[in-house]
């Protein structure tokens, strides 16, 4: 089945440096080549999931500067339905980021317009109501993504939250929650198991005490899967050679929202079993393919460069 995918989410213009190393507190490093590309957790994951192949709206705001209608125009040439889009007063949002030889990166964002987005209009109720997957991040108020996982909650719609940046989570949230994706830092935060040196199993045991699907990312490694009926899954990551790992986790989100509704992973009652960890390779692959190539939403790959590393990858792989 075709998969049906909004976002509720931010929108950056991404201002990156690549630099030797990241600093240390107090130290200026020499960097080297600028760019500006349009980004944001949750502009990032509504194009990942329009190239990965699904039809995916945008609910968000930008300013009225120049920020803003590049990042509308970078929608729009994405396949992204931006009629929920806004245009608020004031600047657009924007992250400073800088990347190391390594492909590590440090990231401070200005929200702008983002902060502007506290409650939804009916139009994107409707929208959310017709979804398979609402994708959902945490660079927005958290009134706007209460709200809209409450309208999803309300029309069986799957809820998807990135809980990006990390934050403890309120009850009435995390019980709307129907598939929790973190890192392991993100994972420890909602877990409130920060310091405790917690791996994998003993983080997906915490998490699924506050939601009953968590899928947890682990970088190269690959990434990991629990839910509250017993089961577990692990994969492997392709072996690649990491440019910039900026949008890695954005490509892998919004791929593995498309998978979960091409799997029938969001239909009542569906057993999980082989669907999980396909879909959890083929996010894998989104999130590989996309630290191949330098940049934000420049890099998020499309479907036929996510079915080849794939296939590439865990063919013949039980």
């Amino acid at each position: 089945m075709s998969a049906n995918v909004i976002v509720v989410g931010s929108a950056n213009l991404d201002l990156v440096v690549a630099t030797p190393r990241l600093p240390s507190p107090g130290e200026t490093v020499l960097g080297g080549d600028f760019r500006t590309v349009p980004g944001g957790k949750g502009a990032n994951q509504a194009v990942a999931a329009a190239r990965a192949g699904a039809a995916c709206a945008f609910v968000g705001a930008v300013g009225g500067d120049d920020f803003g209608r590049l990042l509308r125009d970078s929608l729009v040439a994405a396949g992204v339905d931006v009629r929920g889009l806004r245009t608020a007063d004031g600047p657009s949002g924007v992250a400073l980021i800088t990347v190391d030889a390594a492909a590590e990166n440090c990231i401070v964002v200005a929200p702008g317009a983002n902060a502007t987005l506290t409650v939804l209009d009916p139009a994107d109720r409707a929208a959310i109501a017709a979804a398979d997957v609402l994708l959902l991040q945490l660079e927005i108020p958290l009134t706007a993504v209460a709200e809209a996982a409450g309208a999803a909650r309300d029309a069986g719609t799957t809820v998807v939250l990135n809980a990006a940046p990390a934050a403890q989570l309120p009850p009435d949230l995390l019980a709307l929650i129907d598939v929790l994706v973190v890192n392991e830092h993100e994972a420890a935060v909602v877990a409130g198991r920060t310091g405790a040196g917690t791996g994998p199993d003993g983080l997906l045991d915490a998490l699924l005490e506050l939601v009953p699907r968590v899928v947890l990312t682990l970088g190269a490694r690959g990434a990991a899967y629990g839910d509250r009926d017993g089961l577990r899954v692990r994969v492997p990551a392709p072996v690649i050679d990491a440019v910039d790992t900026t949008a890695a986790g954005d490509a892998f989100t919004g791929a593995m929202a498309v998978a979960w509704a091409e799997h029938g992973l969001t239909q009542p009652g569906a057993a999980p079993g082989d669907a999980v960890t396909t879909a959890l390779r083929w996010a894998c692959a989104a999130g590989a393919a996309c630290a191949q190539h330098p940049g934000a939403s420049v890099a998020l790959p499309d479907r036929h460069r996510i079915d080849r590393l794939f296939a590439a990858t865990y063919r013949g792989t039980a």
